[in-house]
């Protein structure tokens, strides 16, 4: 093993047993290789949405499973991912084509968020549940409690943000629905004036309203 996958261990928290895993975990399809990270960045994604459950059940017992719900979608999310990838360098080790690292893919928020589900999926392969807690505690030691306040929903952040600019309300529109009666799919979009549209889709139109604004407050750079 290279020197830098070994600072990489010490980085990530976990020196790996199977070495396999973790080069499985760090290898992007632009390799051409027969296997990549995607089936660990399934089972990573998993396990990282038990592990931080449990911890901030532990963290905030005097918290409702609303204001639980809101923190553990916001530690979870793709920006929190990449952040953490950052922190820890993931970049520096990752196996992509000369084209996919030429094109900046070591630093792509998508990627880095992927295959840091993907090395969860293999820590837990590696080391089981009870290995993954403290690892994972440890790095999302930094962000678990950042927020003295559960993050806001999404349109009521957004209303937020657009007043605060002396913007109109943001307008949410449905421009599609498909599915039968029983399982819809909603297509919201919304729209800040002078600020763009972005659609998103639901199993209902609130759903659907939520995940339009919070993709259009991460098109803006503005924090949940």
């Amino acid at each position: 093993m290279s020197d830098a996958l070994r600072a990489f261990e010490g980085r990530f928290g976990h020196v790996f047993k199977n070495r396999e895993r973790l080069n499985l975990a760090l290898t992007h399809s632009s390799t051409g290789a027969d296997h990549n990270y995607e089936r660990l960045e399934f089972l990573g994604d998993r396990v990282l949405g038990l592990v931080i459950a449990e911890l901030l059940y532990e963290d905030f017992p005097q918290e409702s499973e609303g204001h639980l719900a809101r923190r553990h979608a916001a530690l979870v999310s793709g920006a929190s991912l990449a952040s953490i990838a950052h922190v820890i360098d993931l970049g520096a080790v990752l196996k992509l084509s000369d084209a996919e690292r030429a094109s900046g893919g070591a630093k792509n928020e998508n990627i880095l968020a992927d295959v840091m589900e993907a090395l969860i999926g293999a820590l837990y392969l590696d080391a089981g549940m009870a290995g993954c807690k403290p690892v994972l505690g440890a790095l999302w030691k930094d962000i678990l409690h950042v927020m003295d306040k559960p993050p806001q929903d999404p349109k009521t952040t957004l209303q937020e943000w657009a007043q605060g600019r002396g913007l109109p309300l943001p307008r949410y529109e449905v421009t599609g629905r498909e599915g039968p009666d029983h399982a819809p799919v909603f297509t919201i979009t919304v729209q800040v004036e002078g600020c763009g549209a972005v659609s998103a889709d639901g199993p209902s139109r609130r759903v659907a309203e939520k995940a339009a604004a919070t993709l259009l407050l991460e098109t803006l750079g503005v924090l949940i």
